[in-house]
């Protein structure tokens, strides 16, 4: 980024001020940050405002030099929210993600700030990345991070592992200090999570029973982590949004499916498109919807949909 566009970029932070609350986004310009230099646009246009609330980097690539230099710069934002950083790794050597991602969150922990987005999706790190990001996500500074967003990072069994047993932690943490933990946004999709995987995060979930929406699409998911996240789901009352397309539920994920939806009042979108629910799956998801008064709009089951019409069909709300 040349000197006129710095400038630029500097000139607009008053004009995506809110409330003096500045977001400051390079997304999609390209650049290859590896040095210290190369990272010069991006910290001086960070030391140059105050009140930062959202730092968005996505479409572009950093490496650990250049990753440092920014997590030193958001040292001093502790007004610092919402970090915007997906597709941000590109062509990056696995062994180089986990030590950005720990100099980029160091930084906003020794700001002492208090994130309430975390955006890191489209970035293939898998569980070796997820080791960059452990310390973090158990830290004070994500005791009030309610959106994760962790969509297409394939993960796998053990970075979900990892994922769902620092989101414990954290909740622990944040208990004692009196800010308990309430995620209202889960997002990981294609990220190989299985049984095994979704199981781990199921625990999570119901250790928080905050959540709102939860996206986990394409994860290759059968029956027992189905089972799973519907007990956590039966007990986050709040649930309006549950994507899990593409996931394998059979008819004993249905049941189980069946057992906690009843118990969701506020639930306006269910996903559950090539979910292999089969017949007897969707009669059962069919009556655990029956004559209740929810609040859902939007339910696909693929291709089920059609033997189902008459069904989904009575669910469609009264006008409000």
């Amino acid at each position: 980024m040349s000197k006129d566009d710095l400038s630029s970029v500097i000139d607009q932070l008053a004009a995506t001020s809110v409330e003096n609350k500045v977001q400051l986004s390079f997304a999609g310009k390209g650049l290859k940050l590896d040095s210290e230099k190369d990272a010069v646009a991006i910290t001086d246009a960070l030391n140059q405002c105050t009140n930062l609330n959202v730092l968005e980097l996505k479409g572009n690539t950093l490496g650990i030099e250049a990753a440092g230099a920014i997590g030193k710069a958001l040292e001093k934002h502790k007004s610092f929210k919402r970090a915007l950083w997906s597709d941000l790794f590109t062509g990056r050597m696995k062994t180089e993600i986990p030590e950005a991602l720990k100099l980029l969150c160091g930084g906003i922990m020794t700001a002492q700030a208090s994130l309430v987005e975390l955006d890191l999706s489209d970035n293939a790190f898998g569980p070796n990345g997820m080791k960059g990001l452990v310390d973090f996500l158990r830290s004070s500074s994500c005791f009030t991070l309610q959106e994760l967003r962790l969509n297409n990072n394939g993960l796998g069994i053990q970075g979900g592992t990892m994922l769902a047993e620092s989101l414990l932690e954290c909740r622990k943490a944040s208990e004692v200090a009196g800010t308990p933990l309430a995620l209202k946004v889960f997002v990981s999709g294609r990220g190989r999570l299985e049984d095994e995987g979704a199981t781990a995060l199921a625990k999570a979930f119901d250790a928080m029973k905050s959540l709102v929406e939860v996206h986990m699409p394409q994860n290759g998911i059968r029956h027992k982590g189905i089972t799973a996240l519907a007990k956590a789901f039966a007990n986050n009352r709040q649930l309006r949004h549950i994507n899990l397309s593409d996931n394998t539920f059979t008819l004993h994920g249905s049941k189980a499916m069946a057992q906690a939806i009843p118990l969701l009042d506020d639930l306006e979108v269910l996903d559950f498109d090539d979910c292999l629910v089969r017949t007897e799956g969707a009669k059962a998801l069919a009556t655990a919807m029956k004559n209740r008064q929810h609040k859902l709009r939007v339910l696909k089951l693929g291709a089920m949909k059609s033997m189902l019409r008459g069904r989904v069909l009575s669910l469609t709300p009264s006008p409000r």
